[in-house]
């Protein structure tokens, strides 16, 4: 096991949190369960079709459709919603019952998010959910001693540049929160600070100023192409000027199909870890998972939202 992964467990037990998990009729979840709950890394809400409380599908049946009515949900349509685990599990993060929802090992992403839209809604301030994978590549130089965060890999296709800025910031934040790092965010594109021209790397370079403008305390740069950003013998020749250039550890891409395709090509061809989605930018910690995940993809999802559901807590205490 990688030590970040190891620390990253250790940090959870340091202060469990209630976490539920909506999909136990899965294998993989019950072996998941198992390990969280013998190495004390959260307190588990644990869900089936089987084991909803019927007196709280009423309630939030009623609530749901008074949340949603406006939209045209009907009575009966929220009943169906509260009868599914995933969106009874959401509803149950927004009453405070659970500090935080890991699902997606049998539901797809887009129904994961729909429950955490529906339910808890965006943090305040917040633009966008989106997703941030921890890639952990054993032995590799790159990155966070072998992790870099990659992000958007799951949910907004093509994202505009404020939503692209605002991706950049929510994964540096995830990295230093979970990671004790000082992010470096590159964001990507097929040319270096101006080796090529187009509308699409205007738009990162928009993105950028943004992202700079908003979070002036982060360390980001762009556009900036993949061996650039993580490669200093290339950087050497490619961007001398970077303050990320050579040393990124989060990576930011353009859009939704070159950040799915390349986490998935980095799990399956360097043998990485690929823990998550993390889901950024709604009101509660909450992670969505690939549907071919392994049981401890969903132990570190687990642990990982629990350093998230301490960290908002401490937040929260502060304000």
């Amino acid at each position: 096991m990688h030590e970040i992964v190891k620390s990253i467990r250790a940090k959870a037990r340091q202060n469990p949190r209630t976490i539920i998990l909506p999909e136990m009729e899965d294998e993989r979840m019950q072996a998941a369960a198992r390990v969280i709950e013998d190495e004390g890394i959260a307190n588990l809400i644990k869900l089936s079709r089987d084991n909803l409380d019927r007196a709280k599908v009423d309630v939030y049946t009623e609530e749901f459709y008074e949340m949603r009515k406006a939209k045209g949900l009907s009575l009966d349509a929220a009943r169906r919603y509260m009868e599914n685990p995933l969106f009874y599990a959401a509803m149950e993060v927004r009453k405070g019952n659970a500090d935080g929802m890991v699902a997606g090992a049998v539901n797809t992403t887009a129904d994961v998010v729909r429950s955490v839209l529906y339910c808890i809604g965006l943090a305040p301030r917040a633009r966008v959910i989106c997703g941030a994978f921890f890639m952990v590549v054993e032995g590799s130089p790159y990155g966070e001693n072998g992790v870099l965060l990659f992000a958007d890999s799951a949910v907004v296709p093509v994202p505009n540049e404020k939503q692209l800025a605002h991706i950049g910031i929510y994964t540096a934040r995830l990295a230093r929160e979970i990671l004790d790092v000082e992010p470096r965010v590159a964001f990507l594109s097929y040319s270096s600070k101006g080796s090529a021209e187009g509308p699409e790397i205007e738009r990162i370079r928009k993105a950028v100023a943004i992202a700079h403008d908003i979070a002036p305390e982060i360390i980001l740069d762009g556009e900036l192409q993949v061996d650039a950003a993580i490669i200093p013998e290339v950087a050497q020749h490619k961007v001398k000027d970077s303050p990320v250039a050579g040393r990124a550890n989060v990576l930011i891409f353009p859009d939704l199909e070159a950040g799915n395709i390349s986490y998935k090509l980095v799990e399956r061809l360097a043998g990485a870890r690929a823990i998550g989605p993390i889901l950024l930018g709604s009101a509660k910690p909450c992670s969505d998972l690939s549907r071919g995940c392994s049981a401890e993809d969903i132990v570190d999802c687990v642990a990982i939202t629990v350093i998230r559901a301490n960290q908002q807590s401490n937040e929260e205490k502060t304000n």
